[in-house]
């Protein structure tokens, strides 16, 4: 019996062809998947193998501010808007984002008032973050009194649930707090 009809080589052999096709088809998954193809109707599980660490900047705020608000899209501009406030009213901002997103993918856990929940006890400096975000959304604002920015109005989340019902005022329609006051010949 010659030494390559052995069956212990043979077995080998097998085991290492095995080994090779499994790492030639790793890499052109790979391959595909960092050329961009997994939008073009490839399989979008390759990303998702080897996307270990959530995107910075800009792109890793749409994605927490998705998980938090529940949309799938945001305005480009207001977003880039609401993400430089956020950044400039706070120096840590950007690394509280990441930290948030790596918190979520391992934690779960939305709404938003559920992650401040839980954020508080152990990290109150990232359920800050949360509470900033929403409010930027929300609200339209950024900032503490008494250095306030305006990011939205019209166009802030607030809206949303009455935009069929309720026009947006654009004025004041009396003297500020006039909603506070009883109306005249009120008891």
């Amino acid at each position: 019996m010659t030494q390559p009809d052995h069956p212990m080589t043979r077995a080998q052999s097998a085991s290492r062809r095995r080994f090779v096709l499994g790492a030639c088809a790793s890499a052109v998954a790979l391959a595909f998947t960092s050329a961009g193809f997994a939008g073009f109707g490839y399989p979008t599980f390759f990303t998702q193998a080897f996307a270990d660490t959530p995107p910075a900047g800009l792109d890793g705020f749409l994605l927490l501010s998705r998980k938090l608000t529940g949309r799938t899209t945001f305005d480009p501009a207001l977003a880039q808007r609401v993400y430089d406030a956020l950044s400039k009213s706070d120096s840590e901002f950007a690394g509280n984002v990441s930290a948030l997103n790596v918190w979520l993918a391992a934690h779960g856990g939305v709404p938003s008032d559920t992650v401040t929940q839980a954020l508080k006890a152990d990290t109150p400096k990232l359920a800050g973050t949360v509470t900033a975000i929403m409010r930027a959304w929300y609200l339209g604002l950024v900032g503490d009194a008494p250095r306030v920015s305006v990011v939205a109005y019209e166009r802030a989340l607030m809206f949303d649930p009455v935009n069929d019902v309720l026009t947006i005022p654009s004025y004041c329609r009396d003297v500020p707090f006039y909603w506070t006051q009883k109306p005249p010949g009120a008891a």
